[in-house]
């Protein structure tokens, strides 16, 4: 199949990028089956990962990576640069995020380059079943995907040695154990690793932000994947707050979550998160569990040993001196409900303590191609100077 060609301008140059089909037919591809999507549920999926995936297919949001890489769509003139798909990409999916791999997938499939998957061993397999949902439901989508294999395999498999020394982009998320295991596997010498490894993230918000709209955004946000996520927030941060508005912050939350929080609570995560409050009060902080104990909330400073448990949610007091100082190594995602004057102010201090992602609340577990400080999606083309 010969190459389809497409113009870009942007401010530092023209590129001609080469694709393996018609990017227009492509995302049209994927706009239709959004509005296949939306007809349908499948059991693989929960109705809050359905409605993610129908949003992310939506066509300004495909889009934007060719935007942000290439810059607008053009008719044509003299080229600076040719970019085209690298070849193939191995993709390692981690255990606990399973949503990760349908929107990995998505993106990739508009590179043009060859796809091969590693899902989570110990995980629901999305990635699957999202392809085939896929392509059962659009021809076009079938297309796409052609170029996409999936499999299913442990760590000790010689399989992933063999999609290490095919691949010219090496994607992994997982541990720093997986990280380095993949890193040390053999590998052609111009091949590109990168990986998204152990990273924890945290919210913060100014004390006049804690408003009941900003509380259940954190409180939905956080029950996604409590404390296992990389983009789940582990502590909500009260900017320049007092113990007693730390309190006050976790009694709304409380309040809150059952309203935001809906689904049925099972009985070994109630007495987990009960647990969990026990443990928090006897180590110093102010704990509490939310209606139907669906969750433990505990007020504190930021000295004290993070409370236990996968739905434990920590509300710390502290000015921004101690909450910059208290930032873990490695910091994601900052979540932020700030005034944009002061945010502006600390961009530069969020930087140099390692944060890579500044957004709302809402936007923490949003995905693009930007992700962990890497333009991962933009590296998947190789790129060729040309002067005239």
């Amino acid at each position: 199949m010969s190459d389809v060609v497409h113009i870009f301008d942007a401010p530092r140059g023209r590129t001609m990028l080469l694709l393996p089909f018609a990017l227009d037919d492509a995302i049209s591809a994927w706009t239709r089956l959004q509005r296949a999507m939306t007809r349908s549920h499948p059991d693989a999926f929960t109705r809050d990962e359905w409605a993610y995936l129908i949003s992310f297919l939506d066509e300004a949001n495909l889009r934007a990576p060719f935007v942000a890489a290439f810059g607008e769509s053009s008719s044509g003139g003299a080229v600076q640069r040719i970019a085209r798909p690298r070849g193939e990409i191995a993709v390692w999916l981690p255990n606990n995020v399973s949503l990760l791999g349908p929107l990995t997938l998505i993106l990739l499939s508009l590179t043009g380059n060859r796809v091969r998957v590693k899902a989570g061993s110990r995980a629901d397999d999305l990635a699957t079943a999202f392809v085939t949902w896929a392509s059962n439901a659009d021809a076009g989508a079938a297309a796409i995907l052609e170029r996409t294999r999936i499999e299913q395999f442990d760590r000790s498999d010689p399989r992933n040695a063999a999609m290490a020394a095919a691949a010219s982009i090496r994607i992994a998320f997982g541990s720093d154990a997986s990280a380095s295991a993949i890193e040390a596997l053999p590998h052609p010498i111009h091949s590109r690793g990168i990986y998204f490894s152990d990273r924890t993230s945290e919210a913060w918000l100014d004390l006049h932000r804690a408003d009941d709209e900003t509380l259940r955004t954190m409180a939905k946000v956080f029950a996604i994947y409590g404390t296992a996520g990389c983009t789940s927030p582990r502590r909500l941060v009260v900017l320049d707050g007092t113990i007693d508005d730390a309190l006050r912050i976790r009694e709304r939350l409380a309040e809150v979550w059952p309203s935001v929080v809906t689904r049925d609570v099972p009985m070994h995560h109630a007495s987990q998160n009960i647990a969990a409050a026990q443990v928090a009060a006897a180590t110093g902080w102010e704990a509490t569990t939310t209606p139907r104990n669906a969750a433990a909330i505990a007020a504190g400073t930021p000295q004290l040993p993070a409370p236990p448990g996968f739905l434990a949610l920590p509300v710390v007091a502290a000015t921004l001196g101690e909450a910059l100082a208290s930032l873990p190594a490695n910091i994601q995602t900052l979540g932020q409900a700030i005034d944009r004057e002061r945010l502006n102010d600390l961009l530069p201090r969020l930087a140099s303590a390692g944060v890579k992602r500044i957004v709302p609340i809402g936007s923490m577990h949003h995905f693009g191609a930007l992700w962990d400080g890497w333009n991962y999606w933009q590296e998947t083309f190789e790129e060729i100077e040309v002067q005239s």
